[in-house]
């Protein structure tokens, strides 16, 4: 998972399926989503979606910085924060859209109020404004500005991470500690805060660059430690299991996500430590090469989230109205498969575009890395 210089076969699979089981559990009458993490586990896709957003970040942090140089690589995320900031407006607007189509259905949802439709048809124009400064984040798209504040910190953590791992470790510790005051300066129109605190989920976003920059070596991978370790982990796991499955009476309340919750953080390290031993195995490895369209659903990860937030709404939509009684599994199958097979689809044409656009521009000679600094002024 470490080669300096090109993308990780592994991380670009986890993060394909950590998509489609985003767009799956967003979907109300799902069958799939029933057999997803969170049904194991005190975390979510979430957490496995931040902490590869950090490992990825890291990764082309530092090869931008190696091939080129450091302004170069600061320019590139400056420009990622508002890619993603300009993903979140687009993102806001399709959950308008589908709060108005909610509306125009008369279908009685809680969704519609998570929308923000009912809002912006009372002040269409302070709710507009409320949405660009990010004081209402509508439903699906309150996790991206979160990802355009990590993307704005990257040219200044990821350095500070190869060099001073323990200060990175220990001051987003101290961060997270704090996270629930720290939230209360962030601009929002809601009494609890943003859905996600990026003053806590920041820990999980470092924890992916440190997982990147600071790699875990073959030798302790294959120690007796590590096995221990495994050990240890696959017992956490089954009763972690074992108390979602049959000890668990109602959902845990919002905030341990919202906040990040240390259960929820143990939870993942459990699991994350369980799938490096087997990426390190080599297991999946071959696993990806074998499912290639969901290795390309993580190459095109902005826009298949976009895509697959907006596809969930209009699934779960469809899906309160159609009604088929004791079939209803089917159509909940069937709009698993509508997600999936979209997000394939669309993956594959993003990919195909964008070579296009490759193939039309001017080839230009390499640039000596001696001048890379010069080209960057």
């Amino acid at each position: 998972m470490n080669s300096p210089n090109r993308r990780s076969l592994e991380v670009d699979f986890f993060r394909g399926v950590v998509l489609l089981v985003i767009a799956v559990d967003h979907i109300s009458g799902s069958v799939l989503s029933r057999f997803t993490l969170h049904s194991y586990a005190f975390c979510d896709s979430a957490e496995v979606f931040v902490f590869l957003g950090g490992y990825a970040s890291a990764a082309a942090y530092t090869t931008l910085e190696a091939n080129r140089s450091h302004a170069a690589a600061c320019r590139r995320f400056l420009k990622r924060s508002w890619e993603i900031y300009r993903a979140y407006l687009f993102t806001a607007v399709m959950m308008l859209l589908g709060g108005a189509l909610l509306m125009w259905l008369r279908i009685d949802t809680p969704m519609l109020q998570v929308t923000e439709w009912p809002s912006f048809l009372a002040r269409p124009i302070g709710l507009t404004l409320d949405i660009a400064t990010l004081r209402h984040q509508p439903y699906l798209s309150a996790v991206l500005p979160m990802y355009a504040m990590f993307a704005l910190a990257v040219p200044f953590a990821v350095p500070l991470a190869e060099r001073k791992p323990v200060v990175v470790l220990f001051g987003s510790l101290g961060i997270w500690l704090f996270a629930s005051q720290l939230a209360q300066w962030l601009p929002s129109a809601y009494a609890e805060g943003w859905s996600f605190n990026p003053f806590a989920w920041q820990l999980m976003f470092a924890l992916g660059m440190l997982a990147r920059v600071q790699p875990i070596s073959a030798e302790f991978h294959n120690s007796k430690t590590a096995r221990w370790l495994t050990r240890g982990a696959i017992v956490v796991f089954l009763t972690f299991a074992f108390a979602k499955l049959f000890l668990e009476t109602q959902a845990p309340p919002g905030y341990m996500k919202q906040n990040l919750a240390s259960l929820r953080i143990v939870s993942f390290v459990v699991i994350a430590w369980l799938f490096a031993q087997a990426v390190h195995a080599g297991w999946i490895r071959e696993l990806a090469k074998s499912l290639p369209s969901v290795v390309n659903i993580g190459k095109q990860g902005l826009v298949c989230f976009i895509a697959g937030a907006c596809m969930s709404l209009v699934i779960d939509t469809t899906l309160r109205v159609v009604s088929l009684g004791h079939y209803q599994w089917i159509a909940g199958l069937t709009g698993d498969a509508i997600a999936i097979g979209g997000l394939i689809l669309l993956a594959a044409f993003w990919r195909d575009r964008k070579e296009a656009q490759r193939a039309r521009l001017p080839k230009r000679p390499p640039v000596p890395a001696h001048a890379a600094n010069q080209r960057d002024r």
